[in-house]
């Protein structure tokens, strides 16, 4: 059959189903171009099927059990959950939105459910909590409720809470990785290393991690971070087959503690298994829907909400119109095209996410970088998609990745996030203070939730000072004294039995 041709300014003469569905030509690409987009899309952040079992695998919950294994971490089932659910949604942002924007489990989101959820509950109660985020995302989308919401919190208190986030991620990698940690004794609560010298090989792979992807991503390497990740964790093998390093806990003591090897690989060591386990989807609908209010207190379970919300719905307006921005597809008022698809699309893999165990889908801004390659259209989405479907098969083969080849991500991550911190008005006492304490607190607390809460507390404080309570949204009045409640719910409840 002879190849269609087409003309500078109109379409393909006689335009075939891509061309119709996606309107190729029309976005001024083609499908080489989105092709290329979607794959290069999938490469920048193709990391998160590697990083999301790391940050969610390790963590027990309130009853001491493990994310989609029982007893024990099951990485290769968050993995293959990750990539299914990201494949999944990301081709369903391609056909129903039409728009060159990927999904997977957002980066700060699985922190927050892992460190400030699961370790209040169950993981099943977890992350029903973010099947609930989802669906109330979703009704303020059908309903128009957004623009309420979106203007409730203060612009710059978001980006406080995108830089606080940003800090405690890297906090997490700068801990696994051994470069920081815990002193156990004494004034100083933490330090470089061991008696604040670096030691060990693992710590090494670490450290060099981090130069090699700070090297990548300067150079606007494509797809820096999975790059990263799979050097060094040959380069781990190789350390491993020649000083047989060992992992950290090599028994247990007679009295039960476990058996240190502060030298050793933190979490997995590196190394081929004897047998490669099965594709597994164990965290597939591991979720209680309303168990947590049970568990936690209607108060904080509501809380927990609202802060996912927070963080999930106000970074996707964010993306969703830098990405259209960078492909040229806003419009007069500075809006993508099928803004009201590519919400409802994000709400869903939000819920979505939570249903398969994985924490909540969000769009990501690694997007860009298919834009970058020239995608226009929602078929490099379904490229994207259909990679991550390609890549549940891998998913057994992430065990064998140990943490200080994957955690210089995380590092990298939160530069990415802390450079928002621009934005912030820091001599205005009245945003800058709430800020700060949000940004500081989520680290130096270990807990994101006190971070958000400390800071929503302190801005309406200082707005009644000031006497200007009328510039409080009804909803930070409301959301303030629901964290005062968090905060002293052990006084709070003290009283009130004791009466």
């Amino acid at each position: 059959m002879a190849e269609t041709t087409t003309t500078a300014d109109a379409g393909p003469t006689h335009p075939g189903y891509l061309e119709r569905f996606f309107h190729i030509h029309q976005r001024g690409s083609t499908v080489g171009r989105e092709v290329r987009g979607g794959v290069a899309t999938f490469f920048t952040m193709a990391y998160i099927v590697v990083l999301n079992p790391l940050i969610l695998g390790y963590v027990q919950d309130a009853d001491g059990k493990f994310l989609g294994g029982g007893d024990a971490p099951n990485l290769a089932a968050i993995a293959a959950g990750t990539a299914l659910v990201a494949g999944v949604l990301t081709i369903l942002m391609g056909l129903v939105a039409n728009f060159p924007l990927a999904l997977a489990t957002g980066l700060g989101l699985n922190a927050f459910v892992a460190y400030a959820i699961a370790s209040k509950m169950t993981w099943a109660d977890a992350m029903g909590l973010v099947v609930l985020e989802g669906l109330v995302i979703l009704v303020l989308v059908l309903t128009g409720f957004r623009q309420a919401v979106f203007h409730a919190v203060p612009a710059q208190l978001k980006t406080a809470i995108s830089v606080g986030i940003g800090l405690f991620i890297a906090l997490i990698g700068l801990v696994d990785a051994g470069f920081v940690r815990r002193t156990g004794a004494g004034t100083v609560p933490v330090e470089l290393g061991i008696g604040g010298q670096l030691a060990g090989w693992p710590t090494l792979v670490f450290a060099l991690g981090v130069v090699l992807i700070v090297a990548l991503w300067v150079r606007k390497v494509r797809g820096a971070i999975i790059i990263s990740i799979i050097a060094m964790t040959l380069v781990a093998f190789v350390v491993e087959a020649i000083a047989k390093v060992g992992p950290t806990v090599v028994g247990q003591n007679a009295d039960g503690t476990n058996k240190i090897n502060p030298l050793g690989w933190n979490l997995n060591v590196p190394a081929w298994p004897d047998q490669v386990d099965a594709i597994n989807f164990g965290t597939l609908g591991e979720f209680n829907l309303l168990g947590s209010f049970d568990r936690v207190g209607v108060v904080a379970a509501v809380l927990l909400v609202f802060t996912l919300l927070l963080a999930d719905f106000f970074d996707t307006m964010g993306t969703m119109t830098a990405i259209g921005a960078e492909a040229g597809l806003l419009d007069e008022e500075g809006n993508p095209p099928n803004t009201q698809r590519i919400l409802v699309v994000d709400s869903v893999a939000a819920a979505a996410g939570g249903a398969a165990g994985v924490s909540s889908n969000t769009s990501y801004i690694e997007s860009a970088s298919g834009v970058g390659e020239g995608a226009r259209t929602g078929l490099a989405s379904v490229v994207t998609g259909v990679l991550f479907l390609v890549a549940v098969v891998f998913a057994p083969l992430v065990k064998i990745i140990p943490n200080e080849a994957a955690v210089p991500a995380l590092v990298l991550v939160g530069f990415l996030m802390m450079q928002q911190v621009k934005e912030i008005a820091w001599d205005d006492v009245e945003i800058a203070i709430p800020a700060f304490l949000t940004i500081i607190l989520m680290p130096f607390t270990y807990s994101i939730t006190a971070g958000i809460g400390a800071g929503f507390v302190v801005y309406v404080l200082i707005k009644i000072v000031r006497g200007k309570v009328r510039q409080v949204h009804p909803m930070m009045w409301v959301t303030a004294l629901l964290f005062v409640v968090y905060f002293f719910i052990e006084p709070i409840t003290e009283v009130v039995t004791n009466r």
